[in-house]
């Protein structure tokens, strides 16, 4: 290459791009908080490689060329590697003249003539996560530290030793001191758990895996680190000692892998050995079409020399060994502006903000709309329309917008709003005290859960309907034929043998399942009707203390709380189902279609005359002649209901001997209290 003289733009721009690569480095290291995906910040250090290749007088000695990213984080003790940890060269050509270059590069290096035998390599997948090293003495773990500046790292000993895959000691015949090198990564899926756990408690998200991995690391406090599901790969060494393996003139890093895995230290079993150019390529093509069945993230795979004796003949320049290489894939994260946000109703209710996107291409696929999650993550992430946002799609998971790009809006746009009325039926949209969801009340009547309240209806634990399963409601909904539950009845053989695939004897058969699922229970038709909160034993306890339909639909929030186990969401949750006049209509349709339960005056109406109906209890201390069990078991048979906390609704608190909390907070609200003979008086007494 020719080296020119900088004019002052390139040092300008030089100087530009160390000051941007270096805050991203800062916060994506130190602070857990990047403001630009993988790609952006690849090309910034691509364009600066490229002006120091030109002008090498720009390169100056704090380059982020020159270094890993990173510093030492406040509060973990540093640590200086005795072996540096170093970067490998990205080969960013996702063809096969990255594979080729490379291949190249090596027998150049070697001064391999042309007719020499094809270099054998050891290919790997290059794992997106954090690289730890873990240091071990006598076979036992005594330290693990992180990258840092690859000189000096963090020790994060007691957080690592959380994560399971990691042995604290070496199986077999360890040498005296043993660095592993690898990655910790967290699977897609624990990822996404973790996520919604964060969701659903109302706290911040991790934008992706790696990050989640590395925030985990980064805890202060070990019991929040043993609370992230991490998990640990090993792709080299540090410092040896005592290890017979590595003097052998034909040790290989395969062989090293191997070694590795039979110490019981986790190793990946997506590698191989190939031969030349070609089979760094094989490799690259068959990990690319395997990479949305991987568990975990990887951005692309690591081709090494695999003889340890031509490694240490290739050695190293500035920052990088010669004898290895990253051959990435296309990037996971990129840019693309917002256009607008859509409502997306699922097939439970759930109201989903979705992105309506420029049409990006990221992780393999064009991508046009991406998940917003609910509105407390939008407006968490600070995203309106028209921003430029970050885009998200690793493997199978639904891609999302993970956050917006910095800068100012060019215009004021209104944050988003949930609609009051969902946007396929029209029925009201509700969030329950304390939830972060937004749901469409519409239930049986709403298109989008037209199929999921089928399914439900007719499955084993509810009305049973024999063959009616997955595909078959599929055809239904798709061909028009079913647009409510009740149309299910009306269903005939000629109609169903209609349907593609479908044979004379097995609608025969369908037809008879409908006809002898209309006798049933009050508990399996409740359970059936897919009420949000009320499962197999809510439906029972129900159908037990009313004893009929109309008196569950007729029923008020304060009268379904005196139900056993039935809480304020949950009475809620009934009380809105069967406010809503579509919900009745279906009820009502499915009774003239000939489905019918045996009916009973229900525990209501048998406790209404006893001392204890419709009040609330709370039992705390211990009583001198009755056991906790004995005093509930008399309360609830005088009508009565025990609670595990004391509130307003509290009508009298029992208390017994070292009463603790409960007594207090009685007191607090003025309530009143009674000890065991006050107790046994109330349970004679009139109602």
């Amino acid at each position: 290459m020719v080296h020119t003289i900088a004019d002052t733009g390139s040092a300008k721009r030089a100087a530009e791009l160390r000051t941007a690569l270096s805050r991203q480095a800062y916060q994506y290291y130190v602070l857990d908080a990047p403001e630009v995906p993988d790609a952006t910040y690849d090309a910034m250090f691509r364009e600066l490689q490229a002006l120091e290749a030109a002008h090498p007088e720009l390169q100056t000695p704090d380059s982020p060329t020159l270094r890993v990213g990173g510093r030492v984080l406040d509060g973990f003790a540093p640590v200086r590697h005795a072996v540096p940890m170093l970067s490998i060269r990205t080969e960013t050509d996702t063809t096969a003249g990255g594979a080729t270059a490379f291949d190249e590069r090596v027998r150049r290096e070697l001064e391999l003539p042309p007719d020499a035998p094809p270099v054998l390599y050891n290919a790997e997948l290059k794992f997106d996560g954090l690289a730890i090293n873990l240091r071990y003495e006598a076979g036992v773990l005594v330290q693990a530290t992180t990258r840092g500046d690859g000189e000096t790292g963090e020790d994060v000993t007691q957080n690592i030793r959380t994560v399971g895959a990691i042995p604290l000691r070496l199986r077999g015949d360890a040498p005296a001191l043993l660095e592993v090198r690898g990655e910790l990564y967290m699977r897609r899926d624990r990822f996404e758990r973790l996520n919604e756990r964060q969701r659903e408690k109302g706290e911040k998200t991790f934008v992706n895996p790696r990050n989640a991995a590395a925030g985990a690391v980064r805890q202060l406090d070990p019991a929040i680190a043993a609370q992230r599901p991490l998990s640990f790969y090993a792709y080299g060494l540090g410092a040896v000692q005592g290890w017979p393996l590595l003097a052998d003139e034909a040790a290989t890093h395969s062989g090293v892998l191997d070694a590795l895995a039979d110490f019981g230290v986790p190793v990946c079993a997506d590698r191989a050995v190939v031969s030349g150019a070609a089979g760094l390529l094989g490799f690259h093509e068959a990990m690319g079409s395997k990479r949305d069945a991987l568990p975990f993230d990887i951005d692309g795979v690591v081709y090494k020399v695999n003889s340890l004796a031509l490694q240490r003949r290739l050695g190293f320049v500035t920052r990088e060994p010669r004898w290895a290489v990253a051959h990435k894939y296309p990037a996971q994260e990129q840019p693309t502006r917002l256009n607008a946000i859509d409502i997306q109703v699922g097939r439970t209710g759930k109201l989903t903000p979705v992105a309506k996107l420029e049409p990006v291409f990221v992780g393999g696929t064009t991508v046009s709309n991406a998940t917003l999650h609910n509105l407390f993550e939008l407006r968490r992430k600070g995203v309106r329309v028209g921003d430029t946002v970050i885009v998200r799609r690793a493997g199978d998971v639904i891609p999302e917008v993970v956050g917006r790009m910095p800068g100012e809006r060019p215009d004021y746009v209104p944050n988003f709003r949930m609609p009051k009325a969902c946007p396929v039926c029209g029925s009201r949209v509700l969030r329950e005290k304390g939830g972060i969801d937004h749901r469409c009340t519409g239930g049986l009547f709403c298109g989008a859960q037209r199929k999921q309240a089928i399914l439900h209806f007719a499955g084993r634990r509810a009305m049973d309907v024999e063959g009616l399963g997955d595909k078959l409601v599929d055809q239904l909904v798709d061909s028009g034929l079913i647009r409510t539950l009740p149309e299910l009845y009306t269903l005939g053989v000629a109609k169903l043998a209609a349907l593609d695939r479908m044979a004379e004897k097995s609608a025969a058969n369908l037809v008879a399942g409908l006809e002898a699922s209309k006798s049933t229970t009050l508990a399996r038709f409740l359970y059936a009707l897919g009420i949000r909160h009320v499962g197999e034993a809510t439906a029972r306890d129900l159908a037990l203390h009313f004893g009929g339909m109309d008196r569950v639909m007729d029923a008020s929030v304060d009268e379904l709380l005196e139900v056993d186990d039935v809480g304020p969401v949950v009475a809620q949750s009934i009380h809105t189902f069967f406010e809503q006049p579509h919900n009745r209509e279906v009820v009502e349709q499915l009774r003239a279609a000939g489905i019918h339960w045996p009916e009973h005056e229900g525990r209501a109406a048998a406790t209404a005359a006893l001392p204890l109906t419709g009040k609330t209890l709370v039992l705390t201390g211990t009583l001198p002649g009755l056991s906790r069990d004995e005093a509930k078991a008399r309360i609830e048979a005088a009508g009565g209901k025990v609670a595990g906390s004391v509130s307003k609704k509290t009508h009298w608190v029992v208390a017994g001997a070292e009463a603790g909390s409960k007594l207090d907070k009685a007191r607090e609200l003025g309530l009143a209290i009674l000890d065991e003979a006050g107790l046994l008086a109330l349970l004679q007494s009139p109602p």
